[in-house]
């Protein structure tokens, strides 16, 4: 390799000090001393090939480049280039390593890149990876550094389980065995960063960016880098997808605290945490879990909106301030995992409901007696991740199922196993005769002892009638209408809101949840549909992407091209206006509605006028979305809340968001960040609108679980540390109402059908067991949510 490239990053710390290092270089090696002793402690994990960077040596920092962050020298014991991130007053703070020339790696097939990171902040840093190419593909990983002394994190490059992708492309996000994250491929004490998105086999002959990162930090963050170098993949463990999951569906491979190791386990885990359950609010609450202390308004019977000194709130039916805290998927739909098996077509049965009820959200659908005789493997991969699974004719082979469709993975359809269902059997049907039944009983007992005010989206319609804890509803729209692409469809394409069968189905789908509903007062209010992707904000191509898709097709076909041609033709009137101001050479109208090129032109003020247009035809898309759910929801369920389709802050254009303040009662978004970043949300103040978190969560890799999640945190006390802090952001701004935990188990360890998020994200895990921090911080948060939201003291 080109000695230049090969130093390019070396002795970052001494070029940008002028100090010179009084280490003496080993002359067999050309390392200095500290050097040599990490190259052989390379050698366990893998062969050092190249390093990148070293602080104590000699060597520029003109390719270093910060945003938002600094870097400075510190001196043993925590030698280095600690790079203080400034996360608190910016949403993205970065140190990122650029060569001159792209680094060439091509000439290496099997290995990975290492860095030594310690971190003596005062809080645990979830940094971001981000390695990129040449071709404009970028790899995004993450890992949790605690706070504490410096260890080696690393990523792989090349080899190993990266040379079976599933595919090149950019958003497949799962490995060839279904996960979103593989166990590790070799033992070390190393710590391997955690696989997010993006093109996992990058262009090795032309890497042209290493970033670590922070995102919407609630503190200033800080990490020490010591080295920076590329490594040989050790010899892979070939046993690493096998054996994976004990019988209880937990890490068969690794201790951890609270891992169950056998029935009897089980059921002292259960009888203590039962003694403790007396089902009452942790603290003083209404009937509904209101501020029974606070003031009271006007009652109405149902849940309302309502503004209390300057801030928004919730009004519970007998009119005491409502703040809606919950936890998200209190169902067994999220909760199986593929086991590699599946059936021939013709003996599968449709599921019931399927009309309104997307795969993701069916329950689990286990395949008929009749058809078990021809089961066959479709997997060998992921049947051999499982140390036991259970014939359907005994107990627990009534807790298979099957997954007719799958949103990513290798597996498209197939049989599917939930060993969270067969442990509440396990658990309950000793104590009860319904299991369901018992479960539901805890799982209420626990909201109110752990002072959650409400249950989330997806909770099943069974805990509708509980009349104990206030319930959220959902709903999908789906069906056979038309559909339009924003080019980044991530859940699926987005419908075409001006074809008619689009109305229809929406009225038929809040029918049916007014008929779970049934008008019960414990109905909080009502989210429809999750996640649209109506665009992101990346470049104006993806924040138009429906306009620009969709004006490229046949308005005969089409309706919502239709109804975009009326807009440019009510505004311009004549072609040539239109062509003048978009610098087009368009021959009719007839020709614009067939189909036309909706390239930005290359004039400014042309390209100005384009985009300035393209918002109106988005905004008259999003508009004509929230007023035919709007007019549904007016139609079928007039005393209960309109929440809105809780927009990802990653697919929510301003002409949308806009577009939704006309018709819902709440503003719904999915916010997976360390919290409320204040940079982030200016905007509130221009909607002063109630609104609501649909979706957070923070998870860790000390249960046994390979993913944390979206956001990552050191351990289990970590997390709940992180959680309150989160939570605090929302209770201290007006505009929140509430905030909804994803989601109430953890996923699979194997991943979750659907989509295989393996995620520690659960307030129980595998086995119904609570996690005690996370309940602890819960409790605590709760005790005080009312005051510190609303009192002037």
């Amino acid at each position: 390799m080109n000695a230049s490239k090969t130093l390019l990053f070396s002795a970052i710390v001494s070029a940008l000090t002028g100090c010179s290092t009084s280490e003496t270089n080993d002359p067999k090696s050309g390392f200095s001393d500290t050097q040599f002793q990490q190259s052989q402690q390379g050698e366990k994990a893998g062969k050092t090939l190249e390093t990148l960077f070293v602080a104590s040596n000699d060597g520029s920092l003109k390719d270093v480049k910060y945003t938002n962050a600094t870097g400075t020298v510190t001196e043993s014991p925590n030698s280095g280039l600690t790079v203080v991130f400034h996360g608190k007053e910016n949403i993205n703070s970065a140190v990122d390593f650029v060569p001159d020339e792209p680094w060439d790696w091509s000439d290496l097939d099997n290995f990975n890149i290492a860095f030594d990171i310690g971190n003596q902040g005062e809080h645990s840093v979830q940094l971001y990876l981000n390695i990129s190419d040449t071709n404009g593909d970028t790899y995004t990983r993450s890992v949790s550094v605690p706070v504490g002394p410096q260890r080696t994190y690393y990523a792989k490059m090349a080899g190993h389980d990266l040379a079976k992708s599933i595919s090149d492309d950019k958003n497949e996000f799962n490995f060839t065995s279904g996960l979103r994250s593989n166990p590790d491929t070799w033992t070390s004490d190393d710590t391997q960063f955690i696989s997010l998105w993006g093109k996992k086999n990058l262009k090795l002959s032309g890497i042209s960016k290493i970033s670590l990162s922070v995102q919407n930090n609630l503190f200033d963050k800080q990490i020490t880098i010591n080295d920076i170098r590329l490594r040989q993949n050790p010899p892979m463990d070939t046993l690493y997808l096998t054996g994976v999951v004990d019988k209880f569906g937990q890490n068969a491979k690794r201790e951890f605290d609270g891992k169950v190791h056998s029935l009897a386990e089980l059921k002292n885990a259960r009888d203590k945490e039962l003694q403790a359950l007396d089902g009452k609010w942790n603290v003083p609450r209404s009937k509904w879990g209101g501020w029974l202390e606070g003031p009271r308004l006007e009652a109405t019977g149902n849940f309302r909106t309502a503004k209390y000194n300057g801030k928004w709130s919730l009004v519970d039916p007998d009119g005491y301030l409502y703040f809606a805290t919950g936890i998200d998927i209190i169902r067994l739909a999220n909760s199986s995992t593929m086991t590699g098996y599946d059936f021939p077509p013709e003996v599968l049965v449709k599921a019931d409901n399927a009309d309104v009820t997307p795969s993701d959200s069916q329950g689990l659908n286990r395949v008929n007696d009749s058809a078990v005789p021809a089961r066959f493997v479709a997997s060998e991969l992921r049947k051999d991740l499982f140390t036991w699974l259970p014939s359907y004719d005994e107990p627990m082979g009534k807790h298979y199922g099957y997954r007719t469709g799958v949103h990513s993975g290798p597996l498209k359809q197939g049989e599917t196993y939930s060993f969270y269902a067969a442990n509440l059997d396990r658990k309950y049907s000793g104590i009860s005769n319904d299991y369901m039944q018992k479960w539901q009983d805890v799982t209420l007992d626990r909201m109110r002892s752990w002072g959650f005010t409400s249950l989330g989206n997806w909770t099943d319609p069974a805990y509708y009638d509980n009349q104990q804890v206030p319930f959220f509803a959902n709903g999908w729209i789906i069906g056979d209408f038309k559909t339009v692409s924003s080019g980044d469809d991530f859940w699926g394409n987005m419908p075409d809101v001006f074809d008619p069968k689009f109305k229809a189905r929406a009225m038929h789908t809040v029918s049916v949840i007014a008929d779970e509903v049934k008008n019960t007062p414990w109905c909080v209010g009502v989210f429809i549909d999750n996640e649209k992707s109506f665009g992101r904000s990346e470049t104006p191509q993806s924040r138009y992407g429906i306009v620009f898709n969709t004006l490229k097709r046949d308005g005969s076909k089409v309706p919502t091209k239709a109804a975009f041609t009326k807009l440019a033709k009510d505004k311009y009137i004549s072609i040539e206006a239109l062509n003048s101001a978009w610098g087009k050479n368009i021959a009719s109208w007839s020709d614009f509605d067939q189909g036309i090129d909706s390239v930005l032109a290359t004039n400014k003020a042309q390209e100005k006028q384009q985009l300035a247009d393209y918002s109106e035809m988005l905004y008259a898309y999003a508009d004509k979305y929230f007023s035919i759910v709007d007019t549904a929801m007016q139609t079928y369920l007039p005393n209960h809340l309109y929440l809105g389709s809780r927009f990802a802050d990653w697919g929510m254009p301003m002409e949308v968001a806009k577009a939704a303040t006309q018709y819902v009662d709440v503003m719904s978004y999915n916010i997976y960040k360390e919290g409320l970043h204040p940079k982030g949300w200016g905007f509130l103040d221009d909607f002063d609108m109630p609104s609501i978190v649909g979706e957070f969560h923070i998870g860790a890799t000390d249960s046994g679980l390979f993913h944390p999640g979206l956001i990552h945190a050191a351990n289990q006390q970590d997390r709940a540390d992180m959680y309150q802090d989160y939570m605090g952001t929302i209770i201290d701004n007006p505009y929140f109402i509430g905030a909804h935990w994803f989601q109430y188990m953890d996923s699979p360890i194997t991943g979750r059908a659907y989509d295989g998020e393996n995620y520690n994200v659960g307030f129980v895990n595998v086995t119904d067991t609570p996690y005690a921090p996370m309940v602890n911080a819960a409790k605590s948060l709760h005790k005080g949510m009312y005051e510190r939201r609303f009192d002037n003291k």
